[in-house]
Formats: structure tokens, sequence, C-alpha cells
């Protein structure tokens, strides 16, 4: 989680400047942030950013790889090649380290763009996510709700229990 144990929430529109830049709230900016300005941006789904801490996310990921090569080394991944070439290629295209400056400005890097589906000069909306933020091109944010608000009270019960 960032560095609070506090959640990230709130719902922001802002537009993407010509250089492809989106402010970023200086409350979710201190959310995010310890040390420096360093945060991941990860490839979601398309139409879908999120940017996270960046000792907590690269904690989360080395879990995961960490156990991924330690069953390749005990010979456990046989017959899952393709597998985990097409786990290779997500890692290498999935993330990158982003600063966010000090006005609270977060460049849009090409390739991640393309993904979110916006031009400079559009809209997007700053989303947070509990644990992360995240970047939603505004149709894929209404679609991805009308799919999922109806499970909010039992979501929120499951994790309360």
């Amino acid at each position: 989680m960032a560095k609070s144990e506090e959640f990230i929430l709130g719902e922001y529109r802002r537009t993407l400047d010509d250089r492809f830049r989106v402010s970023i709230p200086a409350d979710l900016v201190q959310a995010l942030t310890s040390e420096g300005s360093r945060c991941i941006l990860v490839k979601e789904s398309p139409g879908s950013l999120s940017l996270w801490n960046s000792a907590t996310w690269e904690s989360k990921l080395r879990s995961g790889v960490d156990l991924v090569q330690t069953k390749m080394r005990a010979g456990r991944l046989e017959g899952k090649l393709e597998q985990v070439q097409l786990l290779g290629r997500l890692l290498s295209t999935r993330n990158r380290d982003v600063e966010v400056s000090e006005r609270g400005r977060l460049l849009i890097p090409e390739g991640f763009r393309e993904f979110l589906g916006v031009d400079a000069g559009t809209e997007v909306l700053i989303i947070g996510a509990a644990v992360c933020l995240e970047i939603w091109q505004p149709s894929a944010w209404v679609e991805h709700l009308g799919t999922h608000i109806s499970d909010f009270r039992r979501l929120l019960d499951e994790l309360a229990d």
C-alpha cells in the first residue's frame, strides 16, 4: 500500500496538456510518493493506467517474479515456455518508472498514452483506487463503473468481514 495506511480516494477530471502531461491533485501525489517523486505507471486494461508508490509496486512485482523464477529453476514450469514468454513480454511493456514533478504533473509516456486511448487536449479522470491512483479515459471509466457499481455493497461487506 502507499506510505500511509489511509485509502487513496477521490475522482478528479483533468485535461492532458500539449505535452501529454496531467496534473495530479497534491493530496494524491503525497499519498503515493515517499522518498522523492518516483512512481510506477502501469498498464491495467485498455483505457486505464494505474500509478503506484514505487516501493509498493516493486515489492508486489518482485515477490511474484521471484516465485516464477524459483519454479523455473526447480523444473516446475516444464511445458509452459509459451506462458513464460508471454509473462516476459508483458513484464517488458507493462510498467515504467515515472517522475511526478514538484507541481504534481505526470508525463504520460508514449505507448502508455496509446494504451490509454487519449490525445493531447483530451480529458482524463484521476480516480483514487484505495492502494494506488488510476488514470482513465472517460468512456472506459463509465463502462467500468457501470459494470461494477452494483458490486459495491457486497464487496465492502466481504472485505470488512
